[in-house]
């Protein structure tokens, strides 16, 4: 029994990380700013909400990445998670900030793109296009690949 469950999950994993190395992001360019990284998570059918991650580096002078829009959702939002206390919160933000020769990652629990209103489900091995507006550089369209092995399903409140 201990042998078929360990071949289950090695097979898994093996599936996984096929899927995660074929979904490659792609890097993105625009003016001094550099988009690499970037990806979407799997959702499940009537999840209406995603995060969306990545690094932007700035090797010129101070930006703000000012909005986002893809065609898979009515909206795209900046969003940021926050500790209020001794809870965390997840509120939008005007703007994210990426100062002159740093780098800013959007990530799981911090700064991130907000996918709303999803028209329909993410699948993994897909691509999202996705439009970022900088104030300074102007826009870059970024190919988010969904990935599978950031799977979010959704909570349930008891």
């Amino acid at each position: 029994m201990k042998t078929k469950l360990l071949v289950a999950i090695y097979a898994f994993t093996g599936i996984t990380l096929g899927l995660s190395f074929s979904t490659q992001a792609q890097e993105a360019k625009v003016g001094s700013i550099k988009v690499e990284n970037a990806y979407t998570r799997a959702t499940v059918p009537g999840q209406m909400a995603a995060g969306g991650f990545m690094k932007i580096e700035n090797k010129g002078t101070a930006d703000q990445l000012v909005s986002a829009s893809s065609p898979v959702a009515g909206e795209v939002q900046l969003h940021e998670m926050a500790m209020e206390g001794n809870v965390m919160r997840m509120r939008q933000v005007k703007e994210v900030v990426v100062p002159a020769g740093t780098i800013v990652e959007l990530k799981p629990g911090g700064l991130h793109l907000m996918f709303m209103n999803i028209k329909a489900p993410l699948t993994a091995g897909e691509t999202v296009p996705v439009k970022l507006k900088f104030a300074k550089a102007g826009e870059v369209e970024v190919k988010m690949p969904v990935s599978y092995t950031h799977l979010t399903l959704p909570t349930k409140r008891i």
